[in-house]
């Protein structure tokens, strides 16, 4: 008898070690990238045999997990598209129901990625209409390590009232105005976000190290109540485990937490090729520039994190930023009007990923200046239709003391003529340059220019 409970005991904790297991994104209601390659992986015994059946085709795809007990293998999917399941069948079997072929975006960053409909935002009014079966939410949940993981507490939700209300509302207006272009068309948000937290813990923790520079802004980091700040940290936990999950592109609204720092720009450029590194792809990455804000005393701290977000465009090849400080108010650090940067950073997508619109997507942009005797003589990107909404003047030049002066500014056939009675030779030339100051230059498309300054 004995033996016989060995036995048994013995094929039970086999059976169980041989289970063939998946990451928890890969589970109904789940969407995957249409036309394309997916990664599929997991874990099964050592040379198990792992046979994976999509409904949407004949082929049937196999692969043998090696030594590691790991597995993985490419699956091509077709054009977007609703209904369909896929079996993965070894020593045991499972079924992942309700499968949406379309488009998928990763969005991340801090609180106002993260904030949902339930903090209050301007467009509650929205959360009754959300019953939308083809939109579906990947909610990462907030979790650390200081190893990188291979899996991650998460769960697919599809979007109603109910799960929209809790979900990111950026993401949730971003893939609304995108399914508004793209009819028929599938959007999964995997939303991986934590407010208060600064880009060094969503950095792996080896990017941050091997750089002098990044690593001296680490150590400048304080500690702070509502999460960590240790490089790498939330990147282990919340973003390694999704590496090789087939993205479209990522949105990020971050850098609040790191108000303060005058390295932004290197840090977001470094995470940006960082992630694309790992993914091996050169995914699109359109991000939120930080609103205006007003944080007392200290004005020059986070307005320098804005024009580091701005120069970030220039170094990164196929980036997207939206500047948001006309749909903002200088006295909340979480604007409201979650709809209007969602719309913007869809409008983006649209147009450089998508190319369904021909609409300019990005306000103006500092492009050149010249400096001709008294005038500083500045052109733009995105400038068809160049105007100023007030005749408050937000530029300022300065001598080669960069001692600055307000100019008064004129709009000449597409650029801008600035002059200051107090400068007689300009060298140097900003823009809205102050935490709290919100733009008054637009294009045609009524978007407003980001802060700059040419020092």
């Amino acid at each position: 008898m004995r033996n016989l409970f060995f036995i048994a005991s013995f094929l039970i904790v086999q059976g169980i070690w041989a289970n063939i297991s998946l990451p928890a994104i890969f589970s109904d209601h789940m969407v995957l990238q249409q036309n394309a390659n997916v990664k599929f992986w997991g874990w099964a015994a050592p040379d198990e045999e792992v046979v994976i059946q999509p409904s949407w085709t004949s082929e049937v795809y196999k692969v043998k997990a090696n030594v590691q007990a790991q597995w993985e293998m490419d699956i091509q999917t077709p054009k977007a598209g609703e209904g369909h399941s896929i079996k993965i069948l070894g020593y045991n079997s499972i079924e992942i129901k309700d499968v949406l072929i379309g488009e998928v975006w990763l969005c991340s960053g801090q609180s106002n990625m993260e904030m949902s409909p339930a903090w209050g935002i301007k467009n509650n009014d929205e959360v009754a209409k959300a019953n939308v079966p083809n939109l579906r939410f990947f909610r990462v949940t907030k979790t650390t390590s200081i190893y990188p993981q291979n899996n991650l507490p998460g769960t697919w939700e599809v979007c109603t009232p109910e799960t929209m209300k809790n979900n990111s509302a950026v993401g949730y207006f971003f893939a609304q105005q995108l399914q508004r272009e793209l009819p028929d068309t599938p959007v999964g948000l995997v939303v991986s976000a934590w407010g208060g937290t600064p880009i060094e813990a969503w950095t792996p923790e080896a990017t941050i190290f091997e750089s002098p520079v990044l690593n001296a802004a680490a150590q400048k980091l304080e500690a702070v109540p509502y999460g960590p700040i240790e490089p790498g940290r939330i990147f282990n936990a919340m973003i390694q485990p999704l590496v090789g999950y087939q993205l479209t592109g990522a949105l990020w609204y971050q850098g609040e937490a790191n108000v303060g720092v005058d390295t932004y720009d290197v840090s977001l450029e470094a995470m940006i090729q960082s992630w694309r590194k790992l993914w091996k792809a050169e995914f699109p990455f359109y991000y939120v520039q930080i609103a205006p804000y007003n944080y007392g005393e200290d004005i020059y701290s986070a307005v320098k994190i804005r024009n580091a977000q701005r120069q970030v465009l220039d170094r990164v090849a196929n980036t997207g930023m939206v500047v948001i400080d006309d749909v903002s108010t200088v006295d909340d650090i979480h604007p409201k009007d979650k709809k209007s940067v969602g719309i913007r950073l869809a409008n983006l997508a649209l147009n450089k990923r998508y190319n369904v619109i021909d609409e300019v997507a990005e306000g103006p942009l500092f492009e050149s200046v010249d400096f001709d005797g008294k005038r500083a003589v500045l052109t733009f990107k995105n400038n068809d239709g160049l105007y100023l909404s007030s005749s408050e003047s937000l530029f300022e030049i300065a001598g080669e003391d960069k001692v600055f002066y307000e100019a008064n500014a004129k709009l000449v056939k597409g650029y801008l003529e600035l002059k200051a009675k107090e400068v007689k030779a300009p060298k140097y030339v900003r823009f809205a340059w102050n935490n709290s100051y919100q733009s008054n230059l637009f294009n045609g498309a009524h978007l407003p220019a980001s802060c700059f300054t040419t020092e």
